[in-house]
């Protein structure tokens, strides 16, 4: 079986997040990638609703995930 390059390959949207929200605090993410749901009671549940329905900036918070793996 050959392994993917790709860095979002088995990856959920929420595993994202959790990945993201344990490395910034939500203040930081909303800096990061300026979308109302990191600055407005920001959740897990509330973001992932709103990346779900929104591909710029699911492609932004994926974006950032993949930096953060490559800043390790």
């Amino acid at each position: 079986m050959q392994k993917s390059n790709d860095p979002l390959h088995g990856v959920t949207l929420q595993q994202i997040l959790e990945h993201l929200t344990n490395l910034y605090p939500w203040e930081e993410l909303s800096y990061e990638i300026n979308i109302n749901c990191f600055k407005s009671n920001p959740s897990i549940k509330s973001s992932l609703t709103f990346l779900r329905k929104t591909p710029w900036a699911r492609k932004k918070v994926e974006e950032l995930y993949i930096k953060s793996l490559k800043q390790k």
